[in-house]
């Protein structure tokens, strides 16, 4: 049984309900809108999570980032959030069609365990790094797809009996001919989908859009269900939609996710949904960019992913990754490199070092400013996260604020942006056998230029040892290194 602080989010204090006009971005039409929910002051918002065959690489992270951003601003703005963020752990095949191997069934027979502990294991490592992002994951629902299957039964019998679907010999399939505007979301043209873009041919099939909702099992099938159907596995689109309104209702106000999935396997989730429910399912969808490594997208198949404990074992705070993807708006494609990497960390910690003077200065006591109500403003106008930090870093070097209001626009940057700045994280001196290699080759290469009054260059060196997540502090009893706590 959730609890209802779980169902229905966190309140907000009396003085942060204010009125407020927030506008997003609406991947359904292209035009930015004025947000307004389908119950008062309530939102109910669903984020198409990862499917767990494997560790999460940062990539994925990204559409976590945004439902937590998008969920701070409106409860900073006076809305209860209730907020799902699925656990795909059975019937996603290779891609978005209907032809593959599941891909945790696959990782199990490699690893030669059963599907549900490949999936309780890399659930868990996926909820630890949201944790480590300062996502309170304490106050989201993480269904699993297994959980749900007498769900999606149901709700698949319902597309059958509204004549929707049709049988095949390997299982049940929509029907999308019969959908009016499939494919709107994005822009699907019927051209796309008559080349049976993304999608694999099956035999029977009436239209290469056609997607299963139920398959029937194959003799290799680990994990298989009784159904009308036969014993089988659902398909991967019918699982969002049976979760979301087990969870959500029928018809709920915001969905998220990546990019990649509003062609397929979004447009799916509305035409299934609709017709089952039979009123709009989402009012607006937000879709994040890709993060890329040397233009190509971020991909485990292309060898190049990277994970957010190797962020950690090259000694970054893993708010160094929040911060990297803040500094773009969330329908911006990133482009990734550690050297931008180490820069955002840099400049966490120079923000986390101005928070701390700012706490002192102003005995942690706030004050209202045009500052404040202009970040504000960004964050409500389409999470402009990339401005309202352009005014955070004004503000604090600004010497027309005093530390009263500086210390209130940190209380409104640390609700909305999640980068720890009322707390930050504490300064600890770093032991002799902990420093790594490169660290102490820097720190040489510095007292040399140091040694040889050659400032500018140990300026620089300083600059890039602090970038990965250390401090350099010279005093008589000569160079102390130290470093956030991780």
């Amino acid at each position: 049984m959730w609890s209802l602080a779980r169902i229905f989010g966190k309140r907000t204090s009396s003085d942060q309900k204010k009125s407020s006009r927030i506008f997003i971005t609406n991947t359904l039409s292209g035009e930015k809108e004025l947000f307004i929910p389908v119950r008062p002051n309530i939102v109910s918002m669903y984020t198409c999570g990862p499917t767990v065959y494997s560790q999460q690489h940062i990539g994925n992270l990204r559409p976590g980032l945004l439902s937590d951003t998008i969920s701070r601003t409106l409860t900073h703005a006076g809305y209860r959030v209730r907020r799902v963020i699925n656990i795909t752990d059975v019937g996603h095949m290779v891609g978005d069609g209907d032809i593959g191997e599941d891909k945790v069934g696959a990782t199990a027979v490699r690893e030669k365990t059963t599907p549900g502990a490949v999936a309780e294991r890399y659930t868990k490592l996926f909820i630890e790094d949201l944790a480590d992002l300062n996502i309170d994951t304490d106050d989201i629902l993480f269904p699993r797809a297994t959980e749900y299957i007498k769900e999606q039964i149901a709700l698949a019998k319902t597309l059958e009996e509204k004549e929707f679907a049709y049988r095949l010999q390997d299982g049940l399939y929509f029907d999308t001919q019969k959908f009016q505007n499939y494919g709107r979301l994005g822009g699907l043209t019927k051209a796309k989908l008559e080349a049976g873009a993304r999608v694999e041919t099956v035999l029977g099939k009436r239209s290469p859009a056609d997607f299963v909702l139920w398959r029937r099992a194959k003799p290799n099938d680990l994990q298989q269900w009784d159904s009308p159907w036969g014993r089988g596995n659902p398909g991967w689109h019918i699982e969002c939609s049976a979760m979301a309104r087990s969870l959500l209702g029928q018809e709920i106000d915001i969905h998220t996710g990546g990019e990649d999935l509003a062609s397929i396997h979004h447009n799916n989730e509305i035409a299934q949904s609709e017709v089952a429910n039979g009123r709009t399912f989402v009012h607006y969808w937000m879709h994040n960019a890709f993060l890329t490594i040397v233009g190509e997208k971020i991909s485990k198949s292309l060898g190049n992913a990277v994970y957010l404990s190797d962020i950690i074992k090259k000694g970054l705070h893993p708010l160094a990754l929040r911060y990297f993807f803040l500094q773009a708006h969330y329908r911006t494609p990133i482009s990734f490199s550690w050297d931008a990497l180490a820069g955002a960390g840099g400049a966490l910690n120079r923000l986390w070092k101005l928070s701390r003077d700012i706490a002192d200065e102003s005995g942690r006591k706030s004050a209202p400013s045009l500052s404040r109500d202009q970040f504000l403003a960004m964050l409500r106008d389409d999470l402009a996260t990339p401005q309202a930090l352009g005014i955070l870093w004004d503000s604090l070097k600004s010497e027309d604020c005093t530390p009263e209001e500086k210390w209130g626009l940190i209380e409104d940057a640390d609700a909305h942006l999640g980068l720890s700045l009322i707390n930050p994280p504490t300064f600890g001196p770093v032991k002799e056998a902990d420093i790594p290699e490169e660290i102490r080759e820097m720190l040489a290469s510095r007292e040399v230029a140091r040694t040889s009054k050659d400032f500018k260059k140990a300026d620089r060196i300083r600059s890039e040892i602090e970038s990965c997540g250390y401090h350099v502090d010279d005093g008589p009893a000569g160079t102390v290194l130290t470093r956030d706590a991780i």
